[in-house]
């Protein structure tokens, strides 16, 4: 599985940006599509994921603000972030897996957004 992540720049305090992560290869082992984030000096966090049946789960900090969404037939996972934060800035990274035998764990590379204030 391949995974392409797009859709990161500079937004002002209050903006909006959507990521995309577009995947090809063996999609229809993948059971979870998300997004995580690295800030400088910080672990790398859960954002936002959701399930092949479309549950969702967000990261506290985002509850509210951010939307992930997926189109199926394009293969594609989107994270919508709204009223964007200067704690926000970070690069993100598409995520997919497997959780079924052999789990299995795909990233993307990141794509970096900046939030100034």
């Amino acid at each position: 599985v391949q995974l392409q992540a797009s859709g990161g720049g500079l937004v002002q305090a209050g903006g909006s940006l959507r990521l995309s992560c577009a995947a090809s290869g063996s999609i229809f082992s993948i059971n979870v599509m998300g997004w995580y984030r690295q800030a400088p000096g910080k672990q790398r966090e859960l954002v936002a994921s959701i399930t092949n049946s479309g549950s969702t789960n967000y990261a506290d900090s985002v509850k509210g603000r951010f939307t992930i969404s997926r189109d199926n037939a394009e293969s594609t996972t989107y994270l919508q972030m709204n009223s964007l934060k200067p704690e926000d800035t970070a690069v993100y990274y598409c995520n997919a897996r497997r959780v079924t035998w052999p789990i299995t764990t795909y990233w993307g590379q990141g794509t970096l957004v900046t939030v100034s204030s």
